[in-house]
């Protein structure tokens, strides 16, 4: 068995406006795994890795793609404890090679075009009037669950837009999420919270930053808004360390990207600790390309979900790749009629 990397770089279309400043563009790599024999048949993957987040985004990621590129070579396993988002990539080139390389990844009555998954509409951030326009439009498309990315303008704006949608839409209409990134403190999270859950927002995604597990401990217990963790839970390795937060913090939810968390079987680990305790999850991208996002949501389909889950459409991007996903509503689907050939690929630059 043989692997090749490809560097590729994603271009938002317009300007992405994140905790982490405003992106224009997102580096990821594409893998492919195939015998040496028959190099034209592969199972394809994506590393999508997230500078300024992902905790292996330094200047040895290329060498761990060297080092796994060699390794595959020679039949030796690599150590991808620390790398979530190669294993991740790797998980699912394995997977579609395996599986005829088709790219059918976790085959399911969503892959056969028989199911789909409801997702929220994620509303990016941007100032008062853009993201009001955003939420109208998700609204208009037929969402019933929207997340808000908070944390951008000042807090009186942003409460001035929940107080709007509440105004128009009812908590049994518009369900509201919504991602602080960590933007809050420990000064004003709690009076911000209580404002929050007064307006019926349904929960709240990291209000503090992650690396304080006993303050955000603190906020679980005493919040009247469900918290649910996410940047807490990168950086976190094996069953023992993921047992102590879950036990430490008691958040409502924990919220899993496997590009992030331990790729696929990193995330499962996640679900089964979590579900030990009663805490809650759901799947949420992390801005993958459409090959990442389509093996995202076939994992996802196969996981016993019954509220919206995170997962994107790969419409962000004006350099996607073809998608078998659509969207209609606020249900996701898979077409099986769409044929994605490997030509897409044979332009990139493939690092042998």
């Amino acid at each position: 068995m043989r692997l090749a990397y490809a560097p590729y770089i994603l271009k938002f279309k317009q300007p992405a406006g994140t905790s982490r400043g405003v992106l224009t563009e997102k580096p990821t790599f594409l893998i492919k795994v195939y015998d040496e024999k028959n190099p034209d048949q592969f199972g394809v993957g994506e590393c999508s890795v997230f500078p300024g987040l992902s905790p292996e985004a330094d200047g040895n990621y290329g060498y761990k793609l060297i080092e796994l590129l060699a390794n595959m070579a020679l039949g030796k396993e690599t150590d991808l404890s620390r790398h979530s988002s190669i294993l991740f990539g790797l998980e699912q080139a394995l997977r579609d090679y395996a599986g005829g390389c088709r790219h059918i990844y976790f085959p399911s009555d969503f892959t056969a075009g028989r199911t789909s998954i409801e997702i929220n509409g994620l509303v990016w951030m941007g100032n008062f009037d853009e993201m009001i326009e955003r939420i109208d439009e998700k609204v208009r498309k037929g969402f019933h669950c929207i997340k808000l990315k908070i944390g951008a303008i000042d807090w009186k704006k942003e409460i001035e837009m929940i107080e709007y949608i509440r105004r128009k839409y009812s908590d049994e209409e518009l369900q509201i999420r919504v991602d602080a990134n960590g933007a809050f403190t420990m000064e004003n999270a709690l009076p911000r919270l209580k404002r929050l859950a007064d307006l019926g927002v349904h929960s709240i995604e990291q209000p503090i930053p992650a690396g304080i597990p006993e303050l955000m401990a603190f906020l679980c217990r005493v919040s009247p808004l469900k918290i649910a963790l996410d940047e807490s839970l990168i950086g976190v390795y094996g069953a023992d360390a993921k047992n102590a937060l879950l036990d430490e913090i008691s958040p409502a939810y924990v919220i899993l990207k496997p590009s992030l968390c331990g790729g696929f079987s990193g995330a499962e680990e996640w679900i089964r600790l979590a579900e030990d305790r009663g805490i809650g999850w759901w799947v949420t991208s992390a801005l993958e390309s459409n090959v990442g996002l389509n093996a995202l949501a076939q994992w996802t389909a196969t996981l016993d979900t019954s509220i919206p889950q995170g997962l994107g459409t790969g419409a962000l991007f004006t350099n996607n790749f073809e998608s078998p996903l659509h969207l209609d509503s606020d249900r996701l689907s898979y077409d099986p009629e769409t044929s994605i050939g490997d030509e897409i690929y044979s332009s990139l630059d493939w690092r042998y």
